[in-house]
């Protein structure tokens, strides 16, 4: 099978490019065009991997680009997106135009090429805070952001071309993914980083929201799993471990391994809007074990200490001292 992965050059998009090699398919990574020639995380690879991957540099914003990017595919990964909360509430524009209008171009793209499975990433921030736990696929939605009502959108908008045009669409919804290679705009290197840069005071937003972490391998797992599931066809499936922890808990957690003599400090700037914050995700997987054999590899505790073990290795490329949006 030929699968197109959007996205390729990020966090979660590099690692799925990986497994999908070791799986043994064709795959042709669609990365953000720039002057650099950069390939973001794929650079960091193996020659020997490279050398198997097909790079397609452009912009997801951009349809015909896109449906170039599309030709002769089976499959297609949609994970390009802008993803970051806060930067969200300072430039919202750019998110539609990313995260709404590139969806499109995936979904048309893949309709003009009669694609075999379209799956659509969604995240677990639609739900917004839980209104019962665990969250099943059937919760509310709720925008608590500028980047969660865009994701909202371009999933129902994904939902359209299933229902109208009958294209094998399946919207894969990660909760909270971490390990190596994500950036320091997500709570667990951003509190890494600044544990292994010497900090002693560590600086965080509010401590006490509830999340539900999978390591980033377990994910693109679920990925695979379900694009080789014919029933996810037309659904809308969770990937969570089923297992929360609150921010404040988890940065006790990551003190006790790098530095115990480390206290934990709320700083304001780092505070979302009050009822943009999102209380509690605590995702159910209940829906993924019944269609594909599933199960995560790693616990918190274990995927933690590989992340750790990873950052220690790559520290040079964060920047502690500032605030990632």
């Amino acid at each position: 099978m030929k699968v197109l992965v959007t996205g390729a050059d990020g966090f979660i998009g590099s690692h799925l490019v990986e497994k999908l090699m070791q799986d043994g398919y064709q795959v042709r990574a669609f990365v953000c065009y720039n002057s650099f020639n950069s390939w973001g995380w794929l650079d960091t690879l193996p020659e020997d991997k490279l050398n198997e991957i097909e790079i397609f540099a452009g912009d997801i914003r951009d349809p015909n680009g896109v449906r170039k990017a599309m030709g002769g595919m089976d499959a297609v990964f949609h994970l390009a997106a802008l993803i970051a909360i806060p930067f969200s509430y300072h430039s919202p524009d750019s998110y539609v135009d990313t995260n709404i209008k590139g969806t499109l171009n995936v979904l048309q793209a893949s309709r003009d090429h009669q694609l075999k499975r379209v799956m659509i990433t969604s995240t677990s921030e639609v739900y917004g805070t839980a209104q019962y736990v665990p969250i099943d696929e059937k919760h509310p939605f709720q925008a608590q952001s500028p980047y969660s009502a865009t994701k909202i959108g371009a999933d129902r908008i994904a939902e359209s071309f299933y229902r109208s045009f009958g294209l094998p669409v399946t919207i894969v919804r990660p909760f909270n993914t971490y390990g190596p290679r994500q950036s320091a705009r997500a709570v667990i290197p951003t509190i890494i980083t600044q544990l292994l840069s010497g900090r002693t005071e560590i600086r965080l937003g509010s401590l006490s929201p509830k999340r539900d972490f999978s390591f980033v391998r377990d994910t693109v797992s679920g990925f695979v799993k379900l694009l080789n599931c014919e029933k996810a066809i037309g659904q809308e499936v969770n990937i969570a471990s089923q297992q929360e922890i609150s921010i404040g808990q988890l940065a006790e957690e990551l003190i006790r391994q790098i530095e115990p003599s480390a206290t934990v400090y709320c700083d304001e700037e780092r505070l979302r809007p009050e009822n943009s914050e999102v209380g509690r995700l605590l995702g159910s997987n209940v829906k993924l074990r019944e269609l594909t054999d599933w199960e995560p590899e790693y616990t918190l505790e274990q995927g933690l200490k590989e992340t750790i073990q990873w950052t220690r290795e790559n520290l040079s490329r964060f920047k502690p001292d500032l605030y990632n949006l």
